[in-house]
């Protein structure tokens, strides 16, 4: 092996454990960014879902037939 100056191993040291935390943190950040996109794409669902029940209801209100007068005199 090579003599060279403890300082040298050191900052090889730093460098590869600094490459081992950028992977790491890399990870972690994907697995929030995934999490967040699925919750997301989940409130755009139920938005959906949402407003296609209610132009539902509103085209059944539309349709309903109207039968004469059925308002009771009193």
């Amino acid at each position: 092996m090579i003599t060279l100056p403890w300082w040298i191993y050191l900052l090889v040291a730093g460098i590869v454990g600094s490459g081992v935390m950028m992977v790491q943190t890399g990870k972690k950040e994907r697995k929030m960014q995934q999490f967040y996109i699925e919750r997301e794409g989940q409130v755009f669902i139920e938005r959906i879902k949402y407003e296609r029940e209610k132009r539902k209801q509103q085209t059944e209100e539309d349709n309903t037939p109207v039968k004469g007068n059925t308002t009771v005199a009193h």
